[in-house]
């Protein structure tokens, strides 16, 4: 049996996958080895036979063969090779009765064997010799695709097989099958629409039934789209707030988009919120009616609350509903005995499956009277023993019918016995009594319904709305879900046993999360089972204030086990949350349901639910379930002792009997047999067999081996201990086989240890849960015992611990599975995600030392008394605890902290695998490196338990009243002061000082008073001892510093190490956890000096009561942060040295306005200081400079209503908060603008005022008014020019003159505009007195503001940013660094704000980054490198040029659009613009010093002359390159952007000229080309004769238009689209040169030009370009040209132009 048999594969076969089968269990059994030449991967047992799957996907069959057509004798000892399988890379297979499947790599199914009843998916053959494909095709969907199959299962005439969806389909004969049909066989796979929507895990085939694993339905994680009904948009929870507590309803019940014969049973949901909100469990729907009628449904009643029921014991099994399950019972009628008893309204007519004979083709019973009972006495005996309990209190008894009188008197009492409760009383005479008990179940039903909680809907308060699945496909499923099976009649399908305990006990308070529909709760029952579920968020689940008044409730207690479910490392890890379906026959109790019935469509075990189940296995008549306890569960037949209890009824689930410490994990179920692979006390696993003991003479009859031995409970196989170490067993037939591996290396045996390891722990986390905690849980003084904060970290404990426990629990079913699977280390969860397993333990650590620094462990002794008795033998026996005679406290605290051990084992484990590798291999490093994180985290929890007890031992010492408010449970000491080892310096001789560090603050405590110290916000220095010879450490907070004493060296050593790693901690957010191994920080010896964290100051006057959040440097806030004041004031922004100083964001409430200030900008030294903008609660807005929280320095206020265009804006210099200087001031509500100067708010001094009506002022004012001398001007030129006492009130001596020039010297008196009092002389002055009037108009101005008075702030801050404190005072280097400043402080500032800045605008900055650097006198060269520069300079605001440019032109708008826009405004525009050149141009000689001044020269390039120098030619420059001015430097800068105010000023002064002019343009150019060529006096020989028109020549007719010199007319065009003079001028050059060209080519030799020829050619180009407004173009060159360019060229060519324009205003047509 030993031997090995050689194979070409290097892993060596007799080492892997080694099968053995063997038949009973007697002491002279021996298995045989089955030998192959490859490993066996899965074997599968049938009847009589045998299928296997070895190592590269090939199949082998065995055992009696009898479908194979060409074998004479059909019993093969050696295993076949089914070579037509080759081709395919099988991965799983299944055996039934007698026929076998398979499944490939793809996905798809090969049958063989028996096919008589379609089982085998082909239809037309009774037999398959060899394996043929199936095809599974999903016709629903379009067009029709192949479903991909995981795993298949064969019963007796039935298949199922699990598709990658998760979905079951089957094909075969019988109710088995659970599909809607009644005709049999179906030959094609279908889908079972049942389980549609639900996640199946795992399928398994009895004889004649069908066991599926489903995992439990998720939480939806997705918003909660879920409140309203997906068809009707209507709420679908409604709550009910009482005086005392909340309903929720759920009864809402939607009538669109369901199906017809779901309507009945929707009907049910009609009935009384509270009947609908338990569940809809309530109706008695049976399941999916036939094609007949559909069943009626009675409504279900309501009943008040009872307590009594509520709280029935999950884990009697007495306690169940009527086990003859409405649901299980067809109700289709379609062929019943019974025609006579049609469905009245009160009953549902109901036909009860036959046990007695069964039908060959399915489990439609015979007749509608026959019960599964024999008499209705047995039925009423049974009922009545279920039930006792809960009717115990029900004794008053009221006349019912005589059937359910006779059937069910206590059940039908209970309800008849509440008037409010009506009892079906319409039975028909003639009906069967099978219907009474249908009327009384569902009145058991609904009582069971209605007494739970306050109709808290469960399945809504754990969140069951199927994601993806709409209200309909709930509806329906619930309509087919029997409301009565086993003992949890009334839970649903979906929900686990701990959900439907929850809504009978939801008593403790506040453990319901506020968000309904996903509340995480866990419920603890009686029964040993600790759920977590999966909270859909991670966070603690908050206290629903309503619930919390629930206090007074006894009974047992909801622990929430927040936060939440596994994160993403649930993908790897198998679903605990589990359960089991069955359908088919049911007469030996197979099904699970506590009856006998068939069940035509899956129906859930109510009894498994909540029991984690892992696997299932079908025996012939009998079912088995392993849970992740390691337990096993039976029902079914028992006729052998197969389910290996001796328990009944066998019909519903219950555990195998086996002794302690036996933890099974694989199972087999034969036809009389099973099967269970187990841990034992040594790595090595054992088998365990119960059932039929089978002789070893093999031609014994049926008879005769029906009367064989058989076992009480699994007995132990002795020679498992020969076959090596099992991974997985199977049983069939009679046969059993186990499939073994050796230990290679012993490898193979350290995995069997780590999965061992992990169940065993498992168990063990589990008995700590039901042993201990839920019997302390039970006991309604817990809570008062506890005390508030130990209760709720209690609670927090028992959640940490479920979270644990639910990933240990995980783990152990993912290495199970692992062990029967692949071996390759790569998928073990334990070491992809380690950070999982250490998160888990690290959280559930922390709860165990908080509970126990707050004392939580001795609070808990007296409740374990109460619950356990004086000695409390459970936790001794459960804390595995070695010393005797410990205190209780310590034994609990020793037991919570074992699940620390188990981390070293982790550790152990993992490196034991490690070393079968070799060391360079990958998976050795994987390996080394999960063991040293494990062992250090283990270490890592020990120091932090250490200091959990260091602790509270502190705080049994510490005196009481400082206790109270320092300790907290997150809080650890370090270490105190308790021993005079630190003292304070200059202390007083009597004073006490103690000193103690915990892991968040130093705290001083003295005699009565203590003060803390956060840890995060201290920093600590040693102070050397060279002079003082004190051990010192100078330890500083934000508002105190103070010094300490230690004893010696060494103490002080101590402290300052002990503090330093603290605020360490402290910093690092790690709080009570420390340094987490796992992330492999090494820690520093200091901690920063500049840190981030949070303060709340209490001293500083400043910042009394505000809490600073931001960084700090050495007790100091610098750096980013944000102050905010109980007052609702906030700055946020930088700091420096504690006080605010960069750029800063201040907002501060204003009660009254019930509105904000809002300051924007520059901070100094804890002020407003620098650019900003100020939003003021009452809507005004001031953007400028400030100082010293004052505005002072140029700014704009605008005021009135938060809206853009604001009542008035004021532009100009403030100083200390007052407009003092020169500013502007549009008053928008009256129409006028002031600009003029200021002081102290006032108008003060000379001013110009201008008004939306044309007057204009100019002259002095005082006190806000004008007053003194004074100019004042009409719209039409009516002058008044003398004193002036009130805002346009004449008063006091004068002269008015009328337009027409007559005048009134006198002295005046009264309001502009209204009747003036007058005394003087009337002047008529002659035609030759016109001098007087001139000088009059010249005058204008005077009274003015200076234009270098103007604005004088603005370049003053523009100085000062260059670093001069005046102007031209300072150093030029020093102006350069500050540009440099600038401009990288401000890139900086867009970079984290890239937005702000479009891509032009960052090339414009780099490029300015290089400084224009020369040597020596100024080059025409590097004049124009310096003119580049200023372009670029000017184009950004970041630069102080560009920053001063931009501000002058916004003032320069402000000055002069609007109302500013008066023509007498002129002259002031164009002097201001001249000063700022001038200005702007002294500034750009402090920054290039060698530049020449004003008309100096440059240096003469080395070779040629600056005149000819082409660069010259450039149209910026002015033509003679030679001279430096401002205006050539300066105006191509800054006239572009001052060109539309300035140009509308010219418009508006030349009007009159320019309307006599166009009037005369418009005339003389309606003549044709020739005729105002004659006209003005062109010599013949300059008249064009052809000319270019679109390319082609032609000739110059008499009536020729627009043609003649048309280059040189559309050269001059451009004058009206260039800015500056010199641009222009350079047109006027351009337009002269083309007329030349053409006269050249008309004339083909060389000319000069006269004056008088030239002029009338030119004017005729004039005239024919037709310039708009050419009188302004003419004045702005002329106030505004290069004084140097006045007498050259350029001069005399503007000076014809001048001509021109003056010749055709007095042209006369004669």
């Amino acid at each position: 049996m030993e031997k090995q048999i050689s194979c070409g594969e290097e892993d060596g076969s007799g080492e892997r996958g080694l099968l053995h089968t063997w038949r009973g269990y007697s002491y002279s059994t021996t298995p045989e080895r089955v030998l192959l030449s490859r490993p066996v991967l899965q074997a599968a047992l049938g009847a009589t036979h045998g299928v296997l799957l070895v190592e590269g996907g090939q199949v082998y069959s065995f055992g009696e063969l009898l479908w194979k057509q060409n074998q004479t004798p059909s019993v093969v000892t050696e295993p076949i090779l089914e070579a037509v399988l080759s081709e395919q890379r099988v991965v799983f297979v299944a055996a039934g009765s007698a026929h076998s499947a398979v499944v490939t790599e793809d996905g798809g199914v090969h049958m063989w064997g028996e096919n008589a009843h379609g089982q085998c998916g082909l239809s037309g053959l009774s037999v398959i010799p060899n394996p043929t494909p199936v095809g599974v095709l999903d016709s629903e969907a379009t067009p029709p695709q192949t479903v991909k199959i995981l795993e298949v299962a064969c019963g007796d005439q039935h298949t199922l097989a699990l598709s990658a969806k998760h979905e079951v389909w089957a094909w075969g004969s019988g109710c088995q099958l659970g599909l809607n049909t009644s005709t049999f066989p179906v030959w094609k796979p279908q889908k079972v629409e049942h389980l549609a929507g639900r996640h199946v895990l795992q399928v398994a085939c009895g004889a004649a039934h069908s066991l599926v694993l489903v995992r439990c339905l998720p939480h939806p994680q997705e918003p909660r789209k879920q409140d309203k009904c997906g068809q009707c948009n209507q709420l679908l929870y409604i709550m009910t707030d009482k005086e005392d507590h909340v309903i929720i309803s759920d009864g809402h019940h939607c009538l669109l988009g369901v199906d017809l014969d779901s309507a009945e049973a929707k009907s049910a949901l009609e009935g009384s919120p509270d009947q609908s909100s338990r569940g809809k469990q309530g109706k008695s729907s049976p399941t999916e009616p036939g094609p007949s009628m559909p069943a009626q449904i009675p409504k279900l009643p309501a009943s008040s609350t009872n307590p009594e029921i509520e709280s029935t014991p999950a884990s009697e099994a007495q306690n169940q509903v009527p086990a003859s399950s409405l649901g299980s019972v067809e109700p289709a009628i379609e062929d019943s005995a019974e025609p006579e008893a049609p469905a009245t309204n009160g009953e549902v007519c109901v036909e009860a499956s036959e046990t007695s004979t069964l039908e060959p083709d399915g489990c439609r019973a015979t007749g509608g009277k026959s019960s599964p009972y024999p008499d209705e006495q047995a039925v009423k005996a049974y009922l009545k023993r279920l039930s006792d309990h809960a009717l115990a209190e029900h004794t008053t008894k009221s006349p019912s019918t005589l059937h359910s009188a006779q059937l069910s008197s206590d059940r039908a009492d209970c309800f008849t016995s509440d008037p409010l409760i009506p009892v079906a009383q319409s039975v028909t005479p003639m009906g069967s009594a099978l219907n009474n008990l249908v009327v009384s179940c569902a009145s058991a039903v609904g009582e069971r319904v209605v007494s739970t909680y306050e109709a808290l809907s469960l399945r809504k308060v754990i969140g069951y709305w199927v994601p993806g699945e709409g209200r309909e496909r709930v509806e329906e499923r619930l309509r087919q879900e029997e409301p009565m099976q086993g003992k949890k009649s009334s839970s649903l399908g979906d929900i686990r046993e701990e959900e439907a305990e929850l809504s009978r006990r939801l008593s403790l308070p506040g453990l319901l999360s506020q968000g309904f529909p996903y509340i995480a709760v866990a419920m603890v029952t009686d029964i040993a089972e600790f759920e977590v579920k999966e909270s859909a968020s991670s966070t603690t689940t908050e206290v629903s204030p309503r619930l919390l008044r629930r206090t007074s409730r006894p009974r047992a207690r909801a622990i929430p086990l927040a936060p939440g479910g596994i994160p993403e490392a649930d993908a790897h890890l198998p679903s605990l949350q589990t359960e089991v379906w069955s359908w088919g026959r049911g007469q030996e109790g197979q099904l699970g349901h506590g009856d006998l019935l068939s069940r035509p469509q899956p129906a859930c075990v109510k009894s498994l639910n909540g029991k984690e189940v892992l696997r299932v296995a079908a025996g012939a008549h009998h079912s088995l379930a392993l849970t992740a306890q390691s337990q096993v569960f039976s029902w079914g037949c028992n006729t052998s002792g197969q389910l290996g209890h001796m328990e009944s009824p066998t019909t519903l689930p219950h555990l195998t009997k086996l002794s302690d410490g036996i933890r099974v994990w694989d199972i087999g179920a034969g036809q009389q047999h099973t099967l269970l692979l187990a841990d034992g006390d040594c790595i090595q696993p054992i088998l365990y067999y119960s059932g039929q003991q089978v002789k070893e003479v093999m031609e014994q009859t049926e008879d005769e081996e029906q009367t064989g031995e058989y076992t009480q409970q699994p007995v132990l196989l002795p020679f498992c201990m020969n076959l090596g170490y099992v991974s997985s067993v199977c049983a069939g037939g009679r046969t059993c086989a186990a499939l073994t591996d050796r230990n290679v290396m012993g490898f193979i045996a350290s995995l069997h240890e780590l999965a061992a390891a992990e169940r065993k722990y498992y168990c063990k986390l589990s008995n700590i849960n039901s042993l201990l905690l839920q019997p302390l849980l039970k006991l309604d003084s817990l809570c008062s015992a506890l005390g508030q904060s130990s209760a709720g970290l209690l609670q927090n404990l028992i959640g940490r611990l479920g979270r644990l426990s639910q990933l240990t629990g995980q783990n152990s079913a993912s290495l199970t599975s692992f062990l029967r699977r692949s071996r390759d280390i790569r998928g073990l969860v334990i070491l992809d995600d380690a950070h999982l397993f250490l998160d888990t333990y690290s959280e559930y650590c922390s709860a165990v030392g908080d509970l126990l620094v707050m004392g939580g462990f001795q609070a808990l002794v007296k409740p374990c008394h109460d619950v356990f008795g004086k000695g409390a033998e459970v936790v001794q026996k459960l804390s595995e605890c070695s010393e005797e005679g410990l205190p209780l406290a310590d034994v609990l605290a020793h037991l919570f902290y074992l699940p620390i051990k188990h981390l070293h084992e982790y550790g152990r484990l993992l490196l034991k695998l490690a070393t079968c590798y070799e060391v360079s291999s990958v998976d050795y490093q994987k390996l080394q490196d999960a063991c040293s994180k494990y062992e250090s985290m283990a270490l890592h929890l020990k120091r932090r338990r250490k200091e959990a007890e260091y602790t509270l031992h502190f705080w049994k010492s510490f005196p009481g009243k400082m206790t109270d408010s320092l300790r907290k449970p997150s809080r650890r000491l370090f270490c105190e002061s308790s021993n005079k080892a630190l003292t304070l310096q200059n202390a007083g001789r009597f004073s006490v000082n103690w000193f103690i560090l915990f892991n968040d603050a130093l705290v001083h405590a003295q005699f009565s008073t203590h003060h803390v110290f956060p840890l995060a916000t201290l920093w600590v220095e040693p102070i050397s001892e060279e002079n003082t010879g004190l051990y010192g450490l100078k330890v500083t907070s934000p508002e105190e510093s103070f010094t300490l004493l230690a004893s010696s060296p060494a103490e002080k050593a101590k402290w300052l190490r002990s503090i330093n790693q603290a605020v360490e901690q402290a910093l690092s957010g790690l709080g009570h956890d420390g340094i987490p191994p796992s992330t492999g920080v090494t820690q520093r010896a200091d901690p920063p000096i500049s840190r981030t964290a949070s303060y709340t100051f209490y001293k500083d006057s400043r910042l009394k009561e505000a809490t600073y959040e931001g960084r700090w440097v050495s007790g100091k806030p610098h750096g980013r942060g944000v102050v905010k004041w109980p007052d609702g004031r906030m700055y946020t922004g930088t700091f420096k040295n504690g006080l605010e100083d960069g750029f800063g964001d201040y907002v501060v409430p204003n009660k009254n306005l019930d509105s904000c200030d809002h300051y924007q900008g520059q901070w100094k030294d804890g002020k407003m200081h620098g650019f900003g903008t100020f939003r003021y609660a009452s809507g005004e807005i001031y953007e400028g400079s400030f100082q010293d929280n004052m505005r002072h320095g140029h700014g704009m206020l605008r005021s009135g209503k938060l809206n853009s265009t604001s009542p008035s804006v004021f532009i100009g210099q403030w100083q200390y908060d007052k407009k003092s200087g020169y500013g502007v001031f549009d008053d928008i509500t009256r129409g006028e603008k002031y600009m003029g100067m200021w002081l102290d708010d006032q108008r003060q001094g000379n001013g110009v005022v201008v008004t939306q009506f044309g007057l204009y002022y100019e002259g002095a004012f005082n006190n806000n008014k004008m007053m003194g001398t004074g100019v004042l001007l009409s719209e039409d030129d009516t002058t008044f020019e003398g004193e002036f006492s009130e805002d346009w009130t004449l008063n006091g001596k004068g002269v008015l003159t009328m337009p027409n020039g007559d005048y009134i010297e006198g002295s005046f008196s009264g309001v502009w505009g209204t009747g003036l009092k007058m005394s003087g002389s009337y002047y008529k002055p002659s035609l030759y007195d016109s001098d007087k009037e001139k000088a009059h108009a010249l005058k204008l101005g005077r009274l003015a503001v200076h234009s270098e008075e103007k604005w004088k702030a603005v370049f003053l801050e523009c100085w000062n940013r260059l670093g001069c404190d005046s102007p031209g005072q300072g150093q030029t280097t020093t102006a350069w660094d500050n540009i440099a400043i600038a401009l990288t402080a401000n890139r900086r500032q867009q970079r984290d704000s890239p937005e702000l800045l479009s891509r032009s605008h960052h090339k414009t900055l780099e490029s300015l980054e290089f400084i224009p650097q020369h040597v020596g006198p100024v080059t025409l060269e590097v004049y124009h490198t310096i003119r580049r520069y200023l372009v670029k300079a000017c184009d950004t605001p970041l630069h102080p040029l560009g920053r001063l440019v931009e501000t002058l032109v916004s003032v320069y708008r402000m000055t002069y659009v609007g109302v500013g826009a008066n023509r007498r405004l002129l002259p002031q525009a164009v002097n201001e613009i001249k000063s700022y050149l001038g200005r702007i141009f002294q500034l750009v000689r402090f920054l290039f010093p060698d530049l020449p001044e004003e008309g100096g020269s440059l240096a003469d390039p080395p070779k040629e002359k600056g005149g000819s120098d082409p660069a010259g030619k450039q149209l910026e420059s002015p033509k003679p390159g030679c001279v430096v001015s401002s205006s050539a430097l300066l105006l191509p800068v800054l006239l572009p952007r001052l060109y539309p105010p300035l140009f509308t000023l010219y418009a508006l002064e030349k009007e009159k000229e320019d309307d006599v002019y166009w009037e005369c343009v418009l005339r003389l150019n309606k003549q044709p080309d020739l005729a105002l060529l004659a006209f003005l006096g062109v010599q013949q020989k300059f008249w064009p004769v052809t000319v270019t028109v679109h390319g082609e020549k032609q000739q110059v007719l008499s009536s020729t238009k627009d043609a003649c010199f048309a280059s040189a007319v559309e050269t001059l065009q451009q004058i009206s689209t260039t800015f500056t003079p010199s641009d222009k001028l350079q047109v006027i050059q351009l337009t002269f040169e083309e007329i030349t060209q053409e006269v050249l080519a008309l004339l083909k030799q060389d000319f000069l030009w006269s004056m008088d020829d030239l002029f009338p050619v030119f004017l005729f180009v004039v005239l024919r370009a037709r310039i708009r407004n050419l009188g302004s173009e003419v004045s702005l060159i002329e106030d505004l040209m290069d004084p140097c360019v006045q007498h050259g060229e350029h001069g005399i060519m503007f000076t014809t132009l001048k001509a021109c324009y003056y010749q055709i205003q007095h042209e006369k047509i004669t």
